[in-house]
Parts: structure tokens; C-alpha cells; sequence
């Protein structure tokens, strides 16, 4: 499989701390002053050139650098990528230059009577050699199409696709090895898998499983919260809450290993005012800085206890 001209250590890891933009949001977003770093919108969104969406689009590029979500690709598809698909996101990419391409690792398309059929969500993939294949191979004409690395976002799924070969992570990390794609990692998404599959410790789950990623692969975090299930209901990835104490623990535990990658706040249903979505902006950016403090600190103490040994040896 051939290599991009762009590895995935190019993907910008200044620390960026940014919201995902709703359509409800525009007026505020553009209008009042907030220290967001960044915003995602969602491609398909944006597909129709020349359309009001694309206006108010374009005047929010000129407050904010703009990260592309795609929702539709369905890279896991054994049916490939829609050609007329990834000509519009190619056209959308080329006319706005993101700083950020991200979509799941999922399956969305499949053959219907010689037609292309969209499955109208996320369906989770096998973890198996089959299924890395068509993964890597989807992944890889999108990246040499789009002339970029694609960040892959781990799913959020409610039913087992079929017998696996591999953990999750042992399938993510092989996709970078051999895609040199990066990993948008959804935080959330770990929890509300672990919760319904009823792990005895979710949290320590969700930190295992992002040990066993290689860290230096990981371009963004996605941050979320969740409506509460009742006893013995399924936990829905909503979207329709702040985040949750968990993921915000998990987000600092993910950040003192991976390093302070970009990190973005979903919010897709019951929307709050935009002033609240910022509020968790800001909180996301009181850790990320704490834990960047704490790691320098230890950076210190290390120095210094080298260079004291350094003396006494002398």
C-alpha cells in the first residue's frame, strides 16, 4: 500500500481546543468573542456550492480555522467510497483547506440490485484481517485522493458485527500502520461501549484501551456526554449533554499520554446556549494546561536529578 506525501506526524498538535459548530450556533459563534481555537462542521452539510450554508460557512472562516467531519463515507465498506461522494468532499476540501479530516470506522455503503445503498448511520465493522483490509484500502484512495492524512474515529456501536480476529485497538493501530492515517480518538465513545457492555470498571477499561494505541498516532480527542439509561437500557452516544465527570477523567489521562492533541467538544442534540458549549471549551483548556504544567514540571525534577547525579559522580 503506498505511502502519503504527508505523514500523520503533521497533523497539528498545538494544543488546539475547539466545539463542534451547529447550525444554531452561527449567529453567536460569529458574532460574540470566544477563545475557541478551532470549530468541526459536518461535511455533508456543506456539499451544495453556492448555497446559504456554504455563505455562513465561508464568514466563519474568517474567525476560525475549520476541522471537516465527515459522517457518510463509510470507509469499513466493502462496496468502496461513493465516487460522486468523495468528488464533493474533495471540492469542499480543495475550496476551504481544513485544518483537520476526520470520519469513522464503520461501514455505511453496500450493494442493493446493482445500486449503491446508504445504510442512514454507523454500522460497526469486524475486527478482522477482512475487514482491515477493505478499511486500509478505502482509507488509503481517500488520503491519495484528498492528497492528505484522514484522521479514523473509533465507533460507538450497539450490537457485535460478528466473531472477531483482533481487539479495537489491535485494528486501529494496523490501520495506521498501514495507512499512516492518524486516530481521531472519541473518548465518549470508549465509555458508553464499556458502560453497555457492562465492564466492571469502565474507566479503567477506557485508560487500557488507550495504552494500547500508539500514542504518537493520535491527532484529536472528541469529548461528549450522554442521556442516563435506565436499568438494563442500552446507553445511547447522544450528544445531548455536558460532558461527563468520566470522560473529562479519562480526557486528563489521555492527555499525560498522548500529549496535548487537538480536543473538541460535540454537542449535537438538546443544544445549549453557545455560552455553555464555550464554558466546556474553557474547561477543556483549564486541564489540557494543567496537565501540560505537571509534565514539565516532572521534566524538571528529572533534569535535576540527573544533573545532581552528574555532580556527585564528579
Amino acid at each position: 500500500m503506498s505511502h502519503l506525501p504527508i505523514a500523520h506526524q503533521n497533523i497539528p498538535k498545538q494544543g488546539l481546543i475547539g466545539v463542534g459548530l451547529r447550525h444554531a450556533h452561527f449567529h453567536d459563534a460569529l458574532n460574540e468573542t470566544s477563545l475557541i481555537d478551532f470549530v468541526e462542521v459536518h461535511a455533508e452539510n456543506f456539499f451544495a456550492r453556492g448555497s446559504l450554508a456554504n455563505e455562513l460557512l465561508n464568514q466563519v472562516m474568517q474567525k476560525y480555522p475549520v476541522s471537516l467531519h465527515s459522517t457518510s463515507m463509510g470507509l469499513g465498506s466493502a462496496a468502496g467510497i461513493n465516487t460522486r461522494y468523495l468528488q464533493k468532499l474533495m471540492t469542499l476540501t480543495n475550496d476551504i483547506n481544513p485544518v483537520l479530516i476526520s470520519d469513522h470506522a464503520c461501514f455505511t455503503w453496500s450493494q442493493w440490485n446493482n445500486h449503491n445503498v446508504h445504510a442512514g448511520d454507523l454500522l460497526p465493522l469486524e475486527f478482522s484481517e477482512a475487514g482491515l483490509r477493505v478499511l486500509a484500502e478505502n482509507t488509503d484512495r481517500v488520503q491519495q485522493q484528498l492528497g492528505r492524512p484522514v484522521l479514523i474515529e473509533n465507533l460507538s456501536s450497539y450490537l457485535e458485527a460478528g466473531p472477531s480476529e483482533m481487539s479495537e485497538t489491535e485494528f486501529l493501530s494496523e490501520l495506521v500502520n498501514r495507512t499512516q492515517c492518524g486516530l481521531l480518538v472519541d473518548l465518549n465513545n470508549i465509555l458508553v461501549n464499556a458502560r453497555n457492555r457492562h465492564m466492571e470498571d469502565p474507566v479503567c477499561f477506557a485508560r487500557q484501551w488507550i495504552n494500547d494505541i500508539p500514542a504518537q498516532s493520535v491527532g484529536e480527542f472528541h469529548l461528549a456526554g450522554y442521556t442516563p439509561a435506565g436499568q438494563g437500557e442500552m446507553i445511547i452516544d447522544d450528544h445531548s449533554q455536558p460532558v461527563s465527570e468520566e470522560c473529562w477523567s479519562l480526557f486528563e489521562y489521555a492527555l499525560s499520554v498522548c500529549g496535548p492533541v487537538p480536543s473538541l467538544i460535540e454537542w449535537d442534540n438538546n443544544l445549549p446556549d453557545w455560552q455553555t458549549l464555550v464554558h466546556q471549551a474553557e474547561n477543556a483548556r483549564k486541564i489540557m494546561h494543567r496537565i501540560a504544567l505537571s509534565d514539565s514540571v516532572s521534566t524538571a525534577e528529572v533534569f535535576h536529578q540527573q544533573e545532581e547525579t552528574t555532580s556527585d559522580a564528579a
